[in-house]
């Protein structure tokens, strides 16, 4: 086991620092493009200013014959372009390919600069993030790079979800974690074929109705159907939590179903989630309304805090009685509107109408 003195200090010599706290930038859609579909990389600058994070994607969806020129195609675009706020971050291949060291060797020195997270598929344990953090600290060391690029965790094994707490707190340059639904779903051998989302089979049943005579009858039983993900997304939430990382949804994969889309996005987002992937815009909307706070939710929290004051004791307030715990569930609401806001002026004009008619009650 390293000592805990050892844990913050550069895995090479020459190497940046590594964090000691995750920046939260606003990070709700991570917009994936193929860097190698030249109509494609032509849309990231107009995209750029309309997402949080733009990933260039090396790995899946991306044929093996053409696994270089995706990889030219986001240095090229990573030079070209202008991000402004927009983060930069790209999903390499997976570690037992034969194109992911290629995908760092080229990457870190060409335009490690502008490239804020690596994303690792297939992450099953620390040894994983052990092998990257290493060989990131060496080529940054040689492209003489004077801050840290992250790396961020795929969680589409059972291995995986198995190891999802060691994996949060494998390395400083831990950034969060994804569920990968899809991969997951083959390696616990759910018998889904769907991308995310529910499945109507996955349900429960209401009680049959009692008969006259009190026995069960035979008239209809309501089902609901239920979440496929719950319970994952619940561990990997926790396990982010507990080591100060960011937890994502993934992949939604039925474009054309944009209420269902929502619907998981919304439950993620409850759940503790800051964002989602976005496979095409007009996922982008969707992600951006879900994982904002509402308007209404950012007054209500705001006033709370006002009312709480130094956040002991209680009050009443509207007949709902506030206290220490409550007073951290609108600090986290308040905090999360506040960083949005400082990137997206329509949300701060709409949060700053809503909090002036609470104060106005």
């Amino acid at each position: 086991m390293r000592s805990a003195k050892d844990f913050f200090r550069p895995l090479a010599v020459g190497a940046p620092a590594p964090v000691r706290e995750v920046p939260f930038r606003p990070s709700r859609m991570i917009h994936f493009f193929d860097p190698g579909n030249e109509k494609m990389a032509a849309k990231v600058p107009s995209l750029a200013p309309q997402v949080d994070v733009l990933l260039g994607n090396l790995e899946d969806a991306v044929p093996a014959d053409r696994k270089e020129a995706a990889r030219a195609g986001l240095v090229k675009t990573a030079r070209d372009v202008d991000f402004g706020d927009t983060q930069l971050w790209t999903r390499i291949n997976s570690l037992d390919s034969p194109w992911a060291l290629d995908d760092l060797l080229t990457l870190v020195p060409e335009i490690g600069g502008k490239l804020d997270v690596v994303m690792v598929p297939k992450v099953e344990g620390a040894q994983d993030i052990h092998y990257v953090d290493r060989l990131l600290a060496q080529l940054e060391a040689k492209a003489g790079l004077t801050r840290p690029i992250l790396v961020h965790a795929i969680l589409e094994t059972a291995a995986g979800v198995a190891a999802v707490e060691e994996i949060a707190g494998a390395s400083p340059r831990m950034q969060g974690i994804s569920l990968g639904p899809a991969d997951l779903a083959a390696s616990r051998r759910m018998k889904t074929t769907r991308v995310g989302g529910g499945h109507p089979d996955y349900l429960v049943r209401a009680d049959p109705p009692a008969s006259g005579g009190g026995a069960a009858g035979d008239g209809p039983r309501p089902t609901f159907q239920q979440d496929l993900w719950h319970y994952t997304i619940a561990r990997m939430v926790d396990a982010c939590a507990a080591h100060g990382i960011l937890p994502y949804y993934g992949p939604f994969g039925d474009i054309q179903d944009t209420t269902a889309c929502e619907d998981q996005f919304r439950n993620a987002f409850l759940l503790g989630c800051v964002g989602a992937w976005s496979l095409h815009p007009v996922q982008i909307g969707i992600a951006k309304r879900v994982f904002s706070p509402s308007p209404q939710d950012v007054a209500w929290a705001r006033r709370v805090i006002a009312a709480m004051g130094d956040g002991t004791g209680a009050v009443m307030i509207d007949g709902k009685m506030q206290d220490d715990a409550t007073y951290k569930q609108c600090l986290v609401v308040a905090d999360l509107a506040d960083a949005l806001a400082a990137r997206d002026p329509e949300l701060a004009a709409a949060y700053a109408a809503a909090t002036a008619g609470e104060e106005a009650r």
